[in-house]
């Protein structure tokens, strides 16, 4: 299962942003898959952002971000999005998709089987 991960850039703070993660798996094992959002800022340890359920029903989301970020999927498309509104120049991170056949939304990342490669968001104050 590869992931890539895409749209991150440079923004400024109480902008908008939305990744992209997208998945070579099959069907079948995306709609099988928990998806995450990690972040890890430099010299940080990374962090959980939120996931989503496999049908899209439910979401968890990290304290930091509750309210100003939405994960959301489309199986169709084997596709996961985080989409970031209100950023902080404290979110500026490389954001991370993960995919866990697991099958709950856990927090940690050791939990997930797949990691993208990342995508760097940059938010200026």
């Amino acid at each position: 299962v590869q992931l890539q991960a895409s749209g991150g850039g440079l923004v400024q703070a109480g902008d908008s942003l939305r990744l992209s993660c997208a998945t070579s798996t099959s069907a079948r094992t995306f709609v099988n898959s928990i998806m995450g959002w990690f972040r890890q800022a430099p010299g940080k340890e990374r962090e959980f952002v939120g996931a989503i359920s496999r049908m899209g029903g439910s979401t968890r989301y990290a304290d930091s971000v509750k309210g100003r970020f939405t994960i959301s999927r489309d199986n169709a498309k084997n596709t996961v999005y985080l989409q970031m509104n209100s950023l902080k120049p404290e979110d500026a991170a490389v954001y991370y998709c993960a995919a866990s056949l697991a099958g709950f939304m856990d927090t940690r990342g050791s939990v997930y089987d797949y990691w993208g490669q990342g995508t760097l968001v940059t938010v200026s104050s």
